[in-house]
């Protein structure tokens, strides 16, 4: 989803702006800067991430304005580094496609808000409840926290930015539902399939770079 000044009324804009000025307040001061500074490998996971979400976000598609469609990427990000510097790389990320013409500054941080602080929130919000109510399992933390965690973070993204345009008066009900809702399981799959399988790997060949995994719990109690 790309917002922009024309599209919305303003107030969107500035409250979209002053959400996610006070989110990233908090994942600044949340972010664990010790370690990110003592520890090449990390530097370089997440310099490297970075590159790879503008890369994806710049492959996008959609028929009307602010009405595109494209892959997030964030749940495996949210997982592997946590919601903090999950954020902080999007952000990093979002602005890269302001700056090459893909969003537009007006409406940056809504968009913001809509395609980045809301999916890694359902993320760890779901991996949070895995965490305290499932059994600490690895196909369980696999399945439940990648390939499903990937899926409802592309429906959040959707729905939210949908609600924006409907409740602003930008677009109908009926014309968001065909145009764009009902495409949203065409790209909640896939989107489930990367993040999973990109879990997948990190999960087999390298589980302590995964931040939110520990495999004493999910591998060596087991």
């Amino acid at each position: 989803m790309s917002f922009s000044e024309g599209l919305l009324h303003s107030y969107w804009l500035i409250g979209g702006a002053l959400t996610y000025c006070m989110v990233m307040f908090h994942a600044v001061r949340n972010a664990p800067w010790a370690a990110l500074k003592d520890n090449r490998t990390l530097q370089h996971m997440l310099f490297g991430a970075t590159a790879l979400l503008m890369a994806l976000w710049s492959m996008r598609a959609g028929i009307s304005p602010g009405l595109g469609i494209h892959f997030l990427g964030l749940t495996i990000m949210t997982l592997v580094f946590g919601w903090d510097l999950a954020i902080l790389s999007a952000t990093v990320a979002l602005i890269g496609m302001a700056v090459v013409g893909k969003e537009s500054w007006d409406g940056l941080l809504l968009s913001g808000v809509c395609s980045v602080l809301l999916p890694v929130a359902s993320t760890w919000l779901l991996y949070r409840f895995v965490e305290a109510k499932m059994m600490k399992n690895f196909f369980v933390f696999l399945f439940v926290c990648g390939f499903l965690g990937a899926g409802l973070s592309a429906a959040v993204a959707g729905l939210s930015a949908s609600a924006i345009l409907v409740l602003d008066g930008v677009y109908t009900v009926e014309k968001i539902i065909h145009e764009y809702v009902r495409y949203l399981p065409l790209i909640m799959f896939p989107e489930g399939l990367m993040n999973g399988i990109f879990l997948t790997g990190m999960l087999v060949f390298h589980p302590d770079w995964v931040r939110t995994f520990d495999a004493k719990v999910y591998i060596d109690d087991q």
